[in-house]
């Protein structure tokens, strides 16, 4: 999945939690809101704040998608709020490969 192509289906999936992400379409899109934010963050941080509220919603949609190929509930990216271990472990989840078949296996597949 290329960088253009995820931007588009985290939008087009805005609040869409079924489903699995590929890593690619994870980090290339993870990759977007940290550029973006960057950016903004350097004309108003208004704008920012906008812009980060703007994708708060598609990002823990392509977080609990990603977790879903490695067949974890998206529920897991509660960890979030313990610090640096929680942080570690969603880490690990994120760089693994998708897991084939797994219960998250439905109509959709990773890319």
């Amino acid at each position: 999945m290329t960088f253009g192509e995820s931007i588009k289906t985290c939008f087009s999936k805005y609040a869409a939690f079924e489903g699995r992400a590929s890593r690619s379409e994870y980090w290339w899109f993870f990759l977007f809101t940290f550029l973006v934010s960057l950016a903004t963050g350097m004309v108003s941080e208004t704008l920012s704040g906008l812009f980060s509220l703007g994708v708060l919603l598609p990002s823990l949609a392509v977080g609990a998608r990603r977790l879903h190929d490695v067949n974890k509930s998206g529920w897991f990216l509660l960890l979030w709020f313990i610090p640096l271990i929680g942080w570690i472990v969603l880490l690990f989840w994120a760089v693994q490969e998708g897991k084939e078949p797994n219960r998250y296996s439905g109509s959709e597949s990773a890319a």
